[in-house]
């Protein structure tokens, strides 16, 4: 009986129908089991296939940035620039689904830079424009969902972050997995760890020890770990950073959104950050503790967001984040509200014009009271913030956003705070 179903064994490297028949005595249909399962030909014809893929899938990213930054400094000295830059990047797509590979070029050059008014961190030191591979790394795909980068690398978390509110963000060198697992149904676990050995600051061409950044003179790196879950409107986690012989940093929050009605919902929030030295206590030269909490209350009505936020810190130390924007719920435009003894009370109202799509605003007020310090003062900050970023039509990937902060302090001196940012982000290849 020929051709018959019985005569097939694995159909993967079926005889091919083309063949010369007077070198093979093969039926048409059937497999022999020389011939089963993966051929040399077939893995070279697999491998040639996905790197085509991962070619196929890289993608391209570019952003030009110009940004003017102008401040009055409490000492009545001034810090100005304007500089131009952006940055020039690719992702590939896995190579044998399972590794993949970024580059990440940034730049930022002086348009007006007068070399009396440094400070702003739009430029290196001197008003001296740069140029800076940032990352370069490699991605490997562990699991559905898990990742580990090696190299070069942006990242994002309370204490290790980009903190990109100038024209270039910090960069890391690390080894780090990160990865994602449940569902929404279920609930969503979002989780990471690793080892951060270098960092690149903003306005810096040079990769730098951890330990170095934060303030000491010795060469050590952070470990971090943590996890988020979220299920519904609740968002719970924490996060542990350590360096040795500098400082631990253990920071937890905690979310919940209740939906009211329509286009209206209460989003409630709390934050515990705890900071110590650790073994031979290099950073300061001295032991040191510092905590801070806070709580957040946000009402959502409609296009229009209304916020209050508390903060209140130990009076043992100031918090600190040498590798990242301050996390805080009262941390904004310039003041961190961070100080010993310092507690803080924040109000704030936002609102999306819905006829005009893309342009919000927002306004906020922070005090902030006398902290321990003899040389330190109660202060206020007061900022405005006004943003158009359209989602369609030819202008979409333009961002114009105006921010101003002005703070006046309890000695009599005040600060102001003027910046003007364009982003563009053409569309990606």
């Amino acid at each position: 009986m020929s051709g018959g179903a019985g005569a097939q064994a694995v159909p993967s490297a079926p005889a091919d129908p083309a063949a010369d028949a007077s070198q093979s005595s093969t039926e048409q249909g059937q497999t022999q089991l020389g011939e089963s399962f993966e051929t040399e030909s077939d893995r070279r014809d697999r491998i040639r296939d996905q790197r085509r893929q991962a070619f196929e899938d890289t993608k391209f990213d570019v952003q030009i940035r110009s940004y003017t930054l102008d401040r009055d400094k409490y000492d009545d000295t001034d810090s100005y620039a304007w500089a131009l830059g952006g940055s020039v990047g690719l992702k590939t797509g896995y190579f044998r689904d399972r590794f993949a590979f970024g580059l990440t070029g940034y730049t930022s050059q002086p348009l007006d830079a007068p070399d009396d008014k440094d400070g702003t961190l739009l430029l290196a030191p001197g008003q001296e424009g740069y140029a800076v591979l940032g990352e370069a790394y490699a991605q490997f795909r562990l699991a559905d969902g898990i990742n580990l980068d090696v190299g070069r690398k942006a990242f994002d978390t309370p204490f290790v972050n980009r903190n990109d509110n100038r024209m270039t963000p910090n960069t890391f060198e690390a080894i780090f997995v990160q990865g994602v697992a449940g569902a929404a149904a279920t609930g969503e676990w979002r989780f990471g760890g690793g080892y951060f050995d270098e960092i690149k600051e903003r306005n810096s061409e040079e990769f730098v020890p951890m330990s170095v950044d934060a303030g000491a003179s010795v060469d050590r790196g952070v470990y971090a770990a943590g996890g988020n879950y979220r299920k519904g409107g609740l968002s719970i986690g924490a996060v542990d950073y350590y360096s040795d012989d500098i400082i631990n940093i253990f920071y937890t929050e905690a979310r919940y959104a209740l939906p009211l009605a329509e286009s209206r919902e209460l989003r409630l929030g709390a934050q515990y950050v705890d900071q110590q030295a650790t073994g031979d206590e290099l950073l300061k030269g001295t032991d040191f503790t510092g905590r801070q909490f806070g709580l957040k209350a946000e009402l959502v009505l409609g296009p229009a967001l209304l916020t209050a936020a508390y903060t209140g810190t130990d009076d043992e130390t100031s918090m600190q984040s040498p590798w990242s924007g301050y996390p805080g719920f009262t941390s904004v435009q310039v003041e961190d509200f961070n100080r010993a003894g310092e507690d803080a009370l924040l109000l704030r109202a936002a609102y999306g014009f819905p006829k005009l799509p893309g342009l919000s605003a927002y306004v906020l007020w922070v005090n902030g009271s006398d902290p321990d310090s003899p040389t330190e003062y109660a202060r206020d900050e007061y900022d405005f913030n006004l943003q158009w970023s359209p989602a369609a039509g030819a202008l979409k990937g333009l961002m114009f956003r105006l921010r101003y902060a002005y703070i006046d302090q309890d000695d009599g001196s005040d600060l102001s705070d003027f910046r003007l940012m364009v982003y563009y982000d053409p569309p990606k290849l």
